[in-house]
């Protein structure tokens, strides 16, 4: 209906992503702000058992279809377009995760309706909602105004903490109904998993991230070695993943990971825009690189200029003496 804000409940192998109370957060201000409803969409089989964890919403609208049991974008994009012209709302949020990237731009399309993507925040001027977004990896900032309604908006991590969208209500759940096909071009067909015994890198409070400046796969183990005493993580950029000195489950930025660990050490990482959407939000961010004019130093809380292959293993050594001394 119309005043309504929706929210895309994004569930990952039946789990609610973090990003969606992150975006459940971000949707109540603005509902608030235009004098409406703040509305949880789930979709998928099962769907109202999720609805329990979202009270952060007025209401939860549930479309229970067995053709919705994996985030496929092309069919959540046709379920999401029928049940979009019935109620009418204001703006639908979509997390903006490597699950749910190409739906924004898909749903927009279908319904000839805006969209906005990249977006860093959200607020309500002149009775309008109104995006903070980025542009070109990062390198430039806008603020967008949709020009009718409803508007669709993709929300990147990292917009409100998530603990702000937990509340422990039971909201009023309303079911929908969708008339989806039973085949589609593109069909799910698996997951890939990570390597056994592997870490989450997003559950981290200390990362040692490694980039180019690393310059061979066998110094990758002077950044484990550092990680380790600092009990934390290694994870690095996209050209270290690409040369598969670490599995993809270890890679920061856009086209990967977004952590927000308490400690992000970044050895010899230059700071492409990509990467540092991936870990700006880092409490606090250490850099280590030969070139001075690195971007970077332009994000770090402190840098060091010099060669990282010296600098970790010294400050392996420091850590662990400190760890004896204690």
């Amino acid at each position: 209906m119309a005043g309504e804000i929706w929210v895309l409940v994004e569930q990952w192998r039946g789990r609610i992503s973090d990003i969606t109370y992150e975006v459940l957060a971000l949707g109540r201000e603005v509902a608030e702000a235009l004098a409406g409803s703040l509305q949880a969409v789930v979709l998928g089989p099962g769907a109202g058992e999720s609805a329990s964890s979202l009270g952060a919403a007025d209401g939860v609208l549930m479309v229970e279809h067995s053709a919705l049991a994996e985030p496929v974008p092309e069919v959540y994009a046709l379920a999401l377009a029928q049940i979009i012209p019935q109620r009418q709302p204001q703006a639908l949020l979509i997390p903006q995760t490597n699950v749910t990237m190409e739906l924004g731009p898909l749903l927009a399309a279908r319904l000839a309706v805006p969209f906005v993507n990249s977006c860093r925040d959200v607020q309500v001027t002149d009775g309008r909602p109104v995006a903070r977004c980025i542009l070109y990896g990062g390198k430039v900032e806008a603020s967008v105004t949709p020009q009718s309604a409803p508007a669709v908006f993709g929300i990147l991590p990292g917009v409100r903490p998530p603990e702000q969208g937990r509340v422990e209500r039971a909201p009023a759940v309303r079911a929908l109904s969708v008339d989806l096909p039973t085949e589609f071009p593109l069909r799910f067909r698996g997951y890939t998993e990570p390597e056994a015994g592997d870490v989450d890198i997003t559950r981290e409070n200390v990362l040692v991230a490694v980039g180019r400046g690393i310059q061979r796969p066998e110094n990758v183990a002077l950044a484990e070695e550092l990680a380790a005493a600092l009990g934390g993580a290694v994870c690095g950029s996209r050209p270290v993943i690409d040369q598969r000195w670490l599995p993809p489950s270890r890679q920061v930025g856009t086209s990967g990971m977004i952590v927000k660990p308490q400690l992000y050490l970044a050895l010899g990482i230059s700071g492409a825009p990509e990467h540092v959407q991936g870990m700006k939000e880092a409490a606090l961010i250490v850099a280590i690189n030969t070139d001075p004019r690195a971007p970077i130093f332009d994000i770090a809380h402190y840098g060091v200029v010099g060669d990282l292959l010296e600098i970790v293993p010294a400050m392996t050594t420091r850590v662990k003496q400190g760890k004896q001394a204690a």
